[in-house]
This record gives C-alpha cells, structure tokens and sequence, in this order.
C-alpha cells in the first residue's frame, strides 16, 4: 500500500492497519440502482418483435378441437412455428432446434429431433409440432384458458428472462457509479478519459502502449491527465465466493504487470469482502492504490 496524506488527514487513519480496517468497515451493502430488477425497454422490444405471430396463436385458446385447429393454423401460416419455442424455452437462446430424449428406460438413449426453422414445414414437421406443444404442456397451458392472451404471457416470460441478467447490471451499476465519480473528476481537471479499452483503443486514442496480462482484457477506466494514464479495474461483490479471492490474486498480478509504468487503481466494493478479507488483505498490502466507494465519496481521487 502506498500511504496517502489523504489516509491521515481525511480518513483519521495512521497506519496500514487502520487503512485496511476503515475498508472492510465502510464496505456498501448495495448498490442496486432501479435498472437493476427488470429492463422493461428490452422486454417489450423482444416481445414486440413476436407480436403478430403470438396474437395469430391466440386463435387457439379455448378451442375444443385443438389438435385440428393446430394444424390447420400452421399450415395456413408456416412462419408461425418458429415462434412456439420462445413460450417455453427460458434460456435467452432463442433456439429453434432441439434434441430430446424421449427414453432411457432400456438402456438405450432414443431421440427425437424438433426442427422450427423450416421454411415450409410438411405435414409430418406439423405433427412432430404439435408433439412437442403437447408434451411441453403448452397445449394444456393454452386449453385450460388460464391465459387469455399469448402476448401478455409472453411479456412475463421476458421479464423472467431478463431477471438472469441481474448479475451483469449488478457489475454495470458499480461501472455507472465509477463513471459518474471519473467524469466528473476529469471535467473538473480538464482531462481525458476511456471507458472499456484494450490496448489497441488506448494507443489509437493517445499513442501509448499499455500491456495487458491477457489478450482479452479491456481496462474498465483509463484517465489521462496530460502527465501519465491512471488505469482503472472495478468490481462490487455482494456475496462472498472463491471468485474473490482468484481475483485479489488477478489484480496483484495485475499491478505487477503495469507498476513502474502506470498508475494502477483497483476500486473495489461489497459485503462478499467481509468473508474473503485475508486474500483481500494481501493484495491491499501489495498494491499501490485499493479503495472502496467511501474513500471516493470523501474526494480520494483529488490526490491521486
């Protein structure tokens, strides 16, 4: 750790040890931002782009024959059967091709193959169809008219979906928090900065190589304030994990890698720490420059 004026002056902190203590003990317990538990935006838009065929798939609720009615549906209009699987497939792959397994019971795997992405689909495709609307239970869901309009439901398995990306708006929302605190540090100051750059970006933007410890790695932040690049990594973690302490280990390495070159600031935040403080420790220790977001909140990058 590179002690900091700031530590004493600021923080009331005198040592390493009162440094690290005032972290662990100022760690946010969220920072969940509203766009966090469902992005309406993308769920109508995915919804809308399936609309027409789910209201033409509304002729089938309550229908007493639905078998007939079924195929008679799809074979009036073909394009409708590549919309069936977005009623039941919840893994955001937007598949249309499937292989199942129908039985094990002899000890031999037997498959089926569903194809939805044929153009025009014969009679034995709209029969394997039906099938598969039958066994999924999309047809009992449909009959039973616990549904009154495919649209609506298919609004609600969007905002199903879209909860699976929860984790990734958590990482999103500490970027939006970093972003607001380093723009405005550098509209301030009159400096330049990048958002999610790998070293290809950096050079193109400033003529300056910066190494990388993977060919994949895109730095979060990157200030330039006329004299040397400040590089940024941030991360928020609200539960601990074996992730935490592999990446207190990539950010040593990391510093390593850069130290002697640039500034290397890893901002850091979460209750997941409180379980995974040695590791954390470590790196603390080693780095130049850790801080969570209550050492920005008290002005730290003015003295960076």
């Amino acid at each position: 750790m590179r002690y900091l004026d700031f530590y004493n002056q600021t923080l009331n902190c005198h040592n390493a040890d009162e440094v690290f203590e005032y972290f662990i003990k100022n760690l946010k317990p969220s920072i969940l931002l509203w766009n966090y538990f469902v992005n309406w935006d993308k769920v109508f838009q995915n919804t809308k782009k399936i609309e027409v065929a789910l209201n033409n798939l509304n002729y089938l609720i309550g229908k007493e024959d639905f078998d007939n009615e079924f195929k008679y549906l799809l074979k009036e209009n073909p394009k409708l059967a590549k919309v069936i699987p977005s009623l039941v497939v919840r893994d955001g792959s937007s598949s249309t091709k499937f292989k199942i397994l129908i039985d094990y019971t002899n000890k031999k795997f037997v498959y089926e193959d569903y194809d939805f992405s044929i153009s025009i689909p014969t009679e034995a495709d709209i029969e394997t169809y039906l099938t598969f609307v039958k066994e999924s239970g999309l047809k009992a869901l449909i009959t039973s008219q616990k549904i009154k309009n495919l649209v609506d439901y298919m609004i609600g398995v969007e905002a199903g979906l879209d909860s699976n990306g929860r984790k990734n708006r958590g990482g999103q929302s500490m970027e939006a928090i970093i972003d607001w605190f380093i723009k405005d540090h550098c509209n301030k100051n009159g400096y330049e900065y990048l958002k999610e750059a790998n070293a290809t970006k950096i050079y193109e933007k400033w003529q300056i190589n910066v190494p990388v410890d993977k060919s994949s790695r895109r730095y979060d932040f990157i200030m330039n304030n006329g004299k040397e690049l400040v590089i940024f990594e941030t991360n928020f973690y609200g539960g601990g994990g074996s992730k935490l302490k592999a990446t207190a280990g990539e950010y040593r390495s990391l510093f390593d890698k850069l130290d002697n070159q640039f500034k290397f600031v890893w901002i850091t935040d979460g209750a997941g720490w409180f379980t995974t403080a040695k590791p954390l420790r470590e790196t603390f220790n080693h780095n130049d420059y850790i801080f969570n977001l209550a050492m920005l909140e008290q002005g730290i990058l003015d003295v960076i």
